[in-house]
């Protein structure tokens, strides 16, 4: 029995303020781009931070 891969892709969230790469996540493709409020370590606060594939 040979297991069957799932499709994951690798897609970043980078801080909108400051251009950062701070976070990595796997998700399966398709659907939205992700829009999420994230701590910025530079900021030391709360921004949004959006999906982006490199």
């Amino acid at each position: 029995m040979a297991k069957s891969k799932k499709k994951v892709e690798t897609v970043f969230l980078v801080c909108e303020e400051t251009g950062d790469y701070n976070y990595v996540l796997r998700r399966k493709p398709g659907g939205e781009k992700l829009k999420l409020r994230k701590y910025s370590p530079r900021l030391r606060r709360h921004t949004l931070h959006t999906e982006k594939k490199k």
